[in-house]
């Protein structure tokens, strides 16, 4: 397979791969049809797969072609880094995909969205939930960035701490709980509690804090996120523990307060993940200084 490939060929692919259509494609790369066609059954010679499949009056990406996608997307980036010593941000048009959990992308996005925007308006975020922490994303070019915790999983993937955060308690406005003081333990442990674990876990440091003073607070319901935590507690009597940052931003609109837990509980430090690979890519290393100076 490989000694039938070329970069000029994995540029069909990719653009197959984005438009879906030979005519789209070919458009794409300001190549005929036909030529785009030829392409294309080289493409599957070589692949030993279909690439594309008729479905209806569409075509359908084949699922090897799904996982190759990232790959030779990746690749041709790389090659792009290599003559393009004129870097410009400005007319930079790339699309970055990030990974990330919700209760970092409510702060997040906006603050990266906005930075960004200001100095390469070809640029696109796309943002995608946490299924897995897996590396593996990172490595196939299936996400261009990691943003969550941790420290970094193997020693091809590079890290930097974003900022420092802490969960605090949030309620009503109109709770007594916390009203002008911070609360005591025993005072906490008074009012029903939501949970956010994306596993499902109603217990964790907070209650072991507790337990510690010999109290134990009631978990009413656990809940997949933080946003979710949130939305929750403005519309119930329930205490909820989130992120700082998201309960000082969009806490006043929801018509909550927040405070500071009454028990010690660790900071986390909130990391920007990547590839080895992409440390000399100068878009990459472009949008990870934009994001750590828009958050820090």
């Amino acid at each position: 397979m490989s000694d039938q490939l070329d970069l000029n060929l994995l540029r069909v692919f990719d653009a197959l791969l984005r438009d879906g259509s030979v005519t789209a494609a070919a458009e794409r790369l300001h190549l005929s049809i036909p030529a785009t066609s030829r392409a294309l059954a080289r493409l599957r010679r070589a692949m030993g797969d279909p690439i594309l499949v008729r479905a209806g009056r569409a075509m359908a990406p084949t699922p090897f072609a799904l996982r190759t996608a990232p790959r030779v997307r990746s690749l041709l980036e790389e090659a792009a880094s290599l003559v393009n010593v004129d870097f410009s941000v400005a007319g930079l048009e790339r699309t970055f995909t990030i990974r990330i959990n919700d209760g970092v992308a409510a702060t997040l996005a906006s603050a990266a969205v906005e930075a960004t925007a200001a100095a390469a308006p070809g640029v696109t975020l796309r943002f995608v939930a946490e299924g897995s922490e897996s590396p593996e994303a990172l490595r196939d070019g299936s996400i261009d960035l990691d943003i969550g915790v941790g420290d970094a999983p193997a020693p091809d993937i590079r890290t930097t701490v974003l900022y420092r955060e802490q969960l605090v308690g949030i309620v009503r406005a109109d709770s007594p709980l916390g009203r002008g003081r911070r609360p005591t333990p025993a005072q906490l442990c008074r009012h029903p509690h939501v949970a956010a674990s994306r596993r499902g876990l109603a217990r964790g440091p907070l209650d072991e804090a507790l337990a510690a003073l010999g109290l134990r607070r009631h978990v009413a319901a656990v809940v997949p996120t933080s946003a979710v935590a949130t939305l929750l507690v403005a519309s119930s009597g329930y205490v909820g523990m989130v992120p700082g940052r998201l309960a000082e931003q969009h806490g006043p609109a929801l018509g909550l307060r927040w405070f500071p837990m009454p028990v010690e509980l660790p900071e986390t430090d909130v990391r920007l993940y990547w590839h080895a690979r992409l440390d000399a890519d100068p878009a990459q290393r472009w949008l990870r200084d934009t994001l750590g100076d828009a958050l820090r």
